[in-house]
């Protein structure tokens, strides 16, 4: 187990009104890439943002084992317009492993692009820098809200192929947040499919992550039952 929740509670006033967003979620997290999904409201980004700390829970724990650190990945990349792709990713630390960057440099295949700035990328680019940054950060768990949203088809498949490079090659814990079964299908070791706040069910995923193919047998049927669970 990297990270885990406890009894967990959060709701929002809106219009007056208490709206509970996380209920009694007791949620768990190990080695692999764990998908969140759910319909819009479910509260898988609220989940994030407690699980990094950038929002604090109503009750409930949420425990980290050894102290492992936490780092995020948004849906924009938010990168300084003004640092080019190298500094972007060593944003925040006065210390510069040189090597170090320039090793996620050429895993997440930005070499040749070290000076550009923001300007200068595509949006799938900059998406790539963020993830770089989150790996920079030492983040053992890496938390990814929809990252891939905003990308068109064929970006959001490179940065796919990507993240589980990314996942074989450094062995991090990915909690990854997505609206999309194909690509929960895709990436996932474990699956949960939350729903109003509540964990409605969990898949452990019996195939291996490299070279994936979600269109046989085994996938399809498994999309048929996450269908029938979201739709219920």
């Amino acid at each position: 187990m990297k990270i885990r929740t406890k009894s967990l509670y959060k709701s929002f006033i809106i219009n007056n009104k208490k709206i509970n967003i996380i209920n009694n979620l007791n949620f768990q997290a190990e080695d692999g890439i764990t998908i969140i999904l759910g319909k819009s409201g479910c509260g898988k980004t609220t989940l994030l943002r407690i699980l990094s700390g950038l929002e604090v829970a109503d009750s409930g724990d949420v425990i980290i084992e050894n102290n492992n650190k936490v780092s995020i990945v948004f849906q924009e990349a938010r990168l300084m317009p003004w640092l080019n792709v190298f500094q972007n990713i060593h944003f925040g630390h006065k210390n510069i492993d040189n090597e170090k960057i320039q090793n996620l440099i050429e895993i997440t295949s930005l070499k040749g692009f070290e000076k550009a700035y923001p300007n200068q990328l595509s949006i799938g680019m900059m998406q790539r820098v963020a993830i770089a940054r989150a790996l920079y950060n030492n983040g053992d768990i890496i938390l990814m809200d929809e990252p891939f949203a905003s990308l068109d088809y064929f970006n959001r498949e490179i940065l796919q192929r990507e993240t589980i490079n990314i996942y074989l090659k450094n062995k991090k814990s990915i909690i990854f947040v997505t609206h999309s079964i194909d690509e929960a299908l895709l990436l996932g070791n474990k699956i949960i499919i939350l729903e109003k706040g509540e964990i409605k069910k969990e898949y452990l995923i019996e195939k291996d992550i490299e070279n994936r193919d979600i269109l046989t047998e085994y996938f399809i049927e498994l999309k048929k039952d996450i269908l029938k669970q979201i739709k219920n």
